[in-house]
């Protein structure tokens, strides 16, 4: 791994932090890093709950609505258009279930991601239309989709659409088009696409309650719907420091704990969660890729029939199936790396990292991506080599949008789409080394001059002897914690480590015990950091994060390290 610059945070005024009254200087320091300058404001960050969000204030919301309502009427039959990873399998569940509730006749249609690809397909829709479908609702797909809409439209079909990715230069020829990147849009325009997705089944609700209250679906509450909502936002990754998004997470997170969903609770076993204990952290590293799974080695609609389950009988072999392939796709992204890693000679002025196989599934090219930009810190671009075509997965880094780079290349795609950190594309084989020498003259134009290190917030210096109960309990208020709004990172320095050993399977993480030099000590855990139990310093300086780690029954805070370097070297490494 590259070696990370640590910026530690600048020390917040003294009279500043003095305002927070009922936080702890630490505390209103960690605020204070993510933008609150106004204790007011850090206060309803960590207690606000209410969501009182109007989901009519979304372009196009009445419309779809309408549409629906009418179709709902008159038995029409609706199809429910969704993707094949987690966000997109959870919109698509919500959504089905909604309408369920409401009477709809609706079927889900989640395309396959190695003979169809990304988003939607004009031979999947004229299928749609063949079968007496009506009304098409994609979710987290159909924004950049302008020809197969048309063509949905030739077909019969009436369709809108909801999705939060980037918008092309044009909105697709749909009966309506909610999406809250639009320009003409009001509200929180960072959403997930099951959070899209929500929005709409709330309004279809709200307008049952006003026009038709004796058929309103009493068993569906809106909480029954924001374990989904928790789980596809997590595992999309979309930011958490985001009002509206934090508030959804933290309300599913309280439904996901109850376990009121089947497919959620035998899915939480298997990853070896237990009720009550859930955090936004294990759905990103435990449950989200078990369900990402299902779309990346085998058919995605595993995990829609896991998530629309009604039993836990019905539920579990299914969970279990999804444990297996995750598994599978753990040891195939695994050895896909390394024979991608083989393929590129990379030196560190290259601006980015552009490769592909044959053999490597399209499941996985995403993660592979993923792994390679980290490691080197560079966007990485990875495709699986077809017949006649390639599918690529690209995952960049903050100094450069990739979405923008190939919206300027699109001359030479067949589609494309995504976000400024992450997207796909389609590519004619033809036109793949047109696109590499584009590609990479945009990177290195864009990365100029730029010292490119992955960067390391530190929130605070701390001593051992701060890690008390308060703190880890003044810790959980910024909870949910991920993207955006990283749990707190601290840094100690001159730590004397002792009982250093490597651990896992295979050997790649660290387990050890740290002191300071005033006594204080705790166990710490640096996972990808084995290399260092063979030459660990006298003292070292770390950035870790703290946790509570439980094992057989017992429960302590240990330290999570996410970096270490000689003690020596540190006071002239660290930026602030």
């Amino acid at each position: 791994m590259m070696q990370r610059e640590w910026a530690l945070a600048e020390r917040a005024p003294a009279e500043h932090l003095q305002r927070y009254r009922g936080f702890s200087p630490l505390l209103a320091q960690i605020l204070y890093n993510r933008g609150f300058e106004e204790p007011a404001a850090a206060q309803e960050f960590i207690t606000g709950v209410d969501l009182g969000y109007d989901p009519f204030q979304l372009k196009d919301m009445e419309a779809a609505v309408g549409r629906i309502d009418d179709a709902i009427a008159e038995r029409e039959p609706i199809a429910v258009y969704g993707d094949f990873d987690a966000d997109g399998l959870c919109a698509t569940a919500l959504m089905a279930q909604t309408l369920r509730a409401l009477g709809a006749d609706v079927a889900a249609y989640i395309p396959d991601r190695a003979d169809e690809g990304y988003g939607l397909n004009t031979p999947a829709l004229e299928k749609l239309s063949r079968r007496g479908i009506k009304l098409v609702i994609t979710v987290d797909c159909g924004i950049r989709s302008i020809e197969e809409i048309a063509a949905g439209g030739r077909a019969g079909l009436d369709i809108i659409v909801t999705d939060h990715h980037s918008i092309g230069p044009e909105l697709p020829p749909a009966l309506a088009v909610i999406n809250p990147q639009r320009e003409d849009c009001a509200g929180e325009a960072r959403m997930a696409g099951t959070g899209v997705a929500f929005m709409l089944a709330q309004a279809l609700l709200m307008r049952r309650w006003e026009t038709d209250r004796a058929n309103y679906p009493s068993e569906l509450g809106r909480s029954d719907l924001l374990d989904l909502v928790a789980l596809g936002t997590v595992a999309d990754v979309v930011p958490l420091n985001a009002d509206l998004n934090r508030r959804l997470v933290k309300h599913g997170l309280n439904t996901i704990n109850e376990m009121r969903r089947p497919g959620i609770a035998a899915l939480a076993k298997v990853a070896g969660l237990k009720p009550g204990n859930v955090r936004a952290s294990d759905i990103g590293f435990r449950l989200g890729p078990r369900i990402n799974a299902a779309g990346r080695l085998g058919s995605a609609m595993t995990a829609y029939r896991l998530l629309m389950a009604d039993s836990i009988e019905a539920a579990m072999p299914r969970a279990q199936e999804l444990q297996a392939l995750n598994e599978e796709r753990q040891q195939k992204t695994r050895r896909a790396q390394a024979a991608i890693s083989e393929q590129i000679a990379l030196d560190e002025d290259a601006p980015l990292i552009f490769a592909g196989d044959e053999n490597i599934q399209s499941g996985i090219v995403g993660l592979v991506a993923g792994r390679l930009a980290e490691a080197h810190y560079r966007p990485a671009i990875i495709f699986e080599i077809g017949d006649g075509h390639s599918r690529a997965s690209c995952r960049s880094i903050p100094e450069f949008n990739i979405t923008r780079a190939l919206d300027e290349c699109a001359d030479l795609l067949l589609r494309h789409g995504g976000h400024a950190m992450a997207a796909g594309f389609t590519v004619p084989n033809s036109n793949v080394e047109l696109l590499r020498a584009e590609l990479t003259r945009k990177a290195a134009a864009s990365l100029q001059g730029q010292t490119l290190r992955p960067r390391l917030p530190i929130d605070a210096e701390i001593q051992l002897e701060e890690l008390s109960d308060n703190l880890l309990r003044e810790l959980e208020m910024l909870e949910p914690t991920g993207q955006q709004n990283d749990s707190a990172t601290f840094l100690s320095r001159g730590l004397k480590a002792s009982r250093c050993r490597r651990v896992g399977g295979d050997g790649r993480h660290l387990k050890l015990k740290v002191a300071d030099q005033r006594g204080a000590q705790i166990d710490a855990i640096g996972f990808g950091l084995g290399e260092w139990a063979g030459q660990m310093p006298r003292r070292i300086d770390a950035a870790f994060k703290v946790e509570m780690n439980e094992w057989h029954g017992r429960r302590a805070p240990q330290l999570r390290l996410l970096d270490i370097r000689p003690a020596e070297d540190m006071r002239e490494a660290v930026s602030t």
